[in-house]
């Protein structure tokens, strides 16, 4: 859920996902690599993933790390047992993180 279509849409691409489709300003779909998200635009005033975070694996945590910053998305870095994250929220609050994980 979302409070600004728009906005969303250029805050996801700015992180490397791409317009899949958008029906006016009911609803849009953005997409990378294996991966679907649904915006839907709402007037609620809570907002946020609650306990739901949605991952994405890169190759580098360098260059994900520089794309943040470029986009002024504020991040927090953590190396955890399974790898190494980037956590950061949308526009809205969802959990969003970069890995690049420890394979064992």
């Amino acid at each position: 859920m979302v409070k600004n279509l728009n906005e969303s849409i250029k805050f996801y691409e700015s992180i490397g996902l791409t317009l899949k489709n958008r029906w006016k300003n009911d609803y849009a779909m953005v997409e990378s690599t294996g991966i679907t998200i649904g915006l839907h635009p709402t007037n609620k005033k809570r907002l946020g993933s609650g306990s739901i975070s949605i991952g994405f694996m890169v190759d580098s945590l360098a260059e994900a790390k520089a794309m943040l910053e470029k986009n002024h998305i504020t991040c927090k870095f953590e190396d955890g047992k399974s790898g190494k994250y980037i956590h950061f929220d949308d526009l809205d609050g969802t959990d969003l993180y970069f890995v690049d994980p420890k394979w064992e």
